[in-house]
């Protein structure tokens, strides 16, 4: 099964429905013009046509539904079709992707295919969604929107410091202890309404863009360092470094140079 060869078949059918809709909405305001200035003639005329159009819509919508019918949503997951055209699509728009099935990483995102109930869930959100070319329209725009916000990795990274050592004196941790880089975040955007604006996507990709550049120490000398976790239930950013290979960061650490 192939999602694609529906969407071909759609195409025709919903192109009638909406000529059909059009014309029922012109024909519409005509019989408003027609009953207010007493042109009986016309509005009898129009009032079949209008039930000739109604007739064929629904003939065009029995069509529809049809189609729509027929394709098996469950045996296109079940199957692996939506996997493996997903994957192709991946391939063909240049998309890194890892993992098999049902769970796999797009940078910065986590895709989950839940074939017994057919859904897909894109991080934690459930996506309504059985085209695979949607979804990875869905990916690209949001990787290229993270691609063209500002980011300054000294700026990024004399934050980070910050919200260490914050993190540091709340948990009592002593200095240079490795610290989650998910609870870094928390002190980043402490706030709801600032994670709206700064979701967990835009930090790994900060985090990404950070470990692939050229600074290596904070404005007032600290160095860092990232690191993985030994807890594999611990939360990790996914990341692809200038190879374009996946590195897991968990941890960072900050220490000062002079030591």
């Amino acid at each position: 099964m192939n999602y694609e060869n529906l969407y071909e078949a759609l195409q025709p059918q919903e192109k009638s429905l909406k000529d059909s809709i059009a014309s029922l909405q012109k024909l519409s305001k005509a019989v408003m013009r027609e009953t207010e200035s007493g042109d009986i003639k016309s509005l009898s005329r129009d009032l079949n046509t209008i039930e000739e159009m109604v007739f064929s819509l629904s003939a065009i919508l029995d069509g529809l539904k049809s189609s729509v019918e027929d394709f098996d949503t469950k045996a296109y997951f079940e199957n692996g079709d939506f996997a493996e055209q997903m994957l192709e699509v991946c391939r063909e728009e240049e998309v890194d992707v890892r993992g098999e099935f049902p769970v796999y990483e797009m940078f910065p995102y986590r895709v989950r295919l839940d074939a017994e109930n057919q859904d897909v869930y894109l991080d934690r959100k459930k996506v309504q969604c059985m085209r695979p070319q949607s979804l990875i329209d869905t990916i690209k725009a949001g990787q290229a929107k993270l691609d063209k916000a500002s980011f300054n990795p000294q700026t990024f990274l004399n934050e980070l410091s910050d919200a260490y050592d914050l993190a540091a004196m709340k948990l009592k941790k002593s200095p240079g202890s490795d610290i989650l880089l998910s609870n870094l975040y928390k002190f980043l955007a402490p706030m709801s309404r600032f994670r709206k604006d700064y979701d967990q996507h835009s930090f790994a990709y900060d985090l990404a863009r950070l470990y692939n550049s050229d600074i290596e120490s904070t404005k007032n000398k600290r160095g860092y360092q990232f690191g993985p976790s030994r807890n594999s239930s611990t939360k990790s950013y996914r990341i692809l470094d200038k190879l374009g290979k996946e590195q897991f960061l968990a941890t960072i650490c900050f220490y000062d140079i002079n030591e």
